[in-house]
């Protein structure tokens, strides 16, 4: 069909002449329509290519605003409390990277992340946690998860995984998708059992030895020590990942596995989730100098993650000190709600639960004992408006007992009393 000329059409229509053309010239980009020389333009598609939906199926259910869903008290270990969160002195932070690196922001950032954090990152690492390395030694990415999905193409790639056994699942899921064989490896009361590593030899270990994922329990120094001995006369490598290192409530925080290590067999993790906001996605991974250079070639190829802007605001933030005023912050709020968590606890679950996993960290454990199912004790919890969540997933093999976690630091101090007091009557308790 031949279209009308662009004066014609406009005149029709009563809009610009320039409009018309400017639609014209859309449609003959996109090849709806085609131009002939001295004939004008003409339609040049079939409509029957297009596609019909369903007029049934099309049609998508409209959600009625004025629903009111009940308030769920979730016990979620990887919330923050939006209320504690430093959002003033945050919002400085961004607001004065955006000044100070504004040429910066221009150009692709470093595939390894921004100096300017990678070199804080380091300071701050050797004297909370005496972690020695180079900011070169030192990736950002978005994730954990992310990290480790790159340390899988820069490590070997028939590689045996030995895993704490429990361990954090997700983890384990990653190397399971890069078709790493996994090595369940038991724990007793120091930590890793060294006669399940010496019967099956991995070539990569990964560990939580500061706070146990999920059990909370801390590696004995001997068994740091026989660990890194082991992994130095095997040329294995150990993944240290030290995800919430900054909570405790009795001493200083552990220093960190990597710390020990002579040989440079340690590949220490850690992240800013925990610590200050999940929806930041910052995590780093230090690496030992033997595998800077292929990780170079793998980070050149991931590129980099993690928006230079957050990379900036995050280094300012740390720079002018509010980073360390947060972590007291929440250290003090976290001592105070595990208080009231576990007075809670033992007040309204008594005998029927016993309590572990709770000296680090913003979670602890209870051990239920009741003639209940843990999802059974889960979905109860969830009807009476409470959220939360199982210990199973995070073994490969069987579970012998029903453990809840109950993860503290994203409710209120009002939350996790109502929340256990509902706990207790969804069990039947009250």
């Amino acid at each position: 069909m031949k279209l009308p000329s662009k004066r014609h059409l406009a005149k029709k229509l009563l809009i610009s002449q320039t409009t018309v053309e400017r639609a014209y010239d859309q449609l003959l980009a996109e090849g709806y329509i085609l131009s002939k020389p001295r004939s004008g333009l003409f339609a040049d598609y079939d409509e029957s290519f297009l596609i019909h939906p369903d007029s049934k199926t099309a049609e998508l259910p409209v959600q009625d605003v004025n629903v009111i869903t009940n308030e769920i008290i979730d016990f979620h270990y990887g919330h923050v409390d939006s209320s504690f969160f430093p959002l003033s002195a945050w919002r400085k932070s961004v607001v004065a990277s955006l000044d100070k690196y504004s040429e910066k922001l221009c150009r692709p950032g470093d595939v390894l992340g921004e100096i300017e954090l990678r070199t804080l990152i380091t300071e701050y690492l050797y004297q909370s946690r005496g972690v020695n390395c180079d900011p070169n030694q030192i990736i950002i990415g978005a994730s954990t998860s992310y990290l480790l999905q790159m340390l899988c193409h820069i490590l070997n790639t028939s590689l045996k995984v030995g895993f704490e056994e429990p361990g954090y699942p997700r983890s384990r899921e990653i190397f399971e998708l890069n078709r790493k064989e996994i090595i369940p490896l038991p724990l007793d009361s120091e930590g890793l059992r060294m006669d399940a590593v010496k019967k099956n030899i991995p070539d990569l270990i990964y560990v939580t030895p500061s706070h146990q994922y999920p059990l909370g329990r801390i590696m004995t120094i001997n068994r740091r020590l026989e660990l890194l001995k082991w992994a130095a006369d095997n040329h294995s490598f150990i993944i240290e990942d030290d995800y919430d290192g900054e909570f405790r409530y009795s001493g200083q925080p552990i220093p960190s596995l990597q710390a020990l290590d002579k040989e440079n067999r340690v590949i220490y993790l850690g992240s800013f989730s925990k610590s200050f906001l999940p929806t930041l996605r910052i995590s780093y991974m230090i690496l030992p100098q033997s595998l800077l250079k292929k990780a170079t070639e793998v980070t050149s190829l991931f590129k980099q993650t993690v928006s230079s802007n957050n990379q900036y605001a995050l280094a300012e933030f740390i720079q002018n000190g509010e980073w360390q005023k947060h972590l007291n912050r929440m250290r003090k709020l976290y001592r105070k709600k595990r208080k009231i968590i576990l007075e809670a606890v033992r007040s309204e679950l008594g005998d029927k639960v016993k309590i572990h996993g709770e000296n680090s960290g913003p979670r602890m454990l209870i051990d239920v004992y009741l003639e209940l199912s843990e999802q059974e004790l889960i979905q109860k919890a969830e009807n009476h408006g409470v959220r939360v969540y199982p210990v199973s997933d995070s073994y490969k093999k069987g579970y012998e007992f029903k453990t809840i976690s109950l993860g503290f630091s994203g409710v209120s101090e009002e939350e996790i009393k109502r929340g256990i007091y509902l706990l207790s009557k969804s069990w039947g308790l009250r």
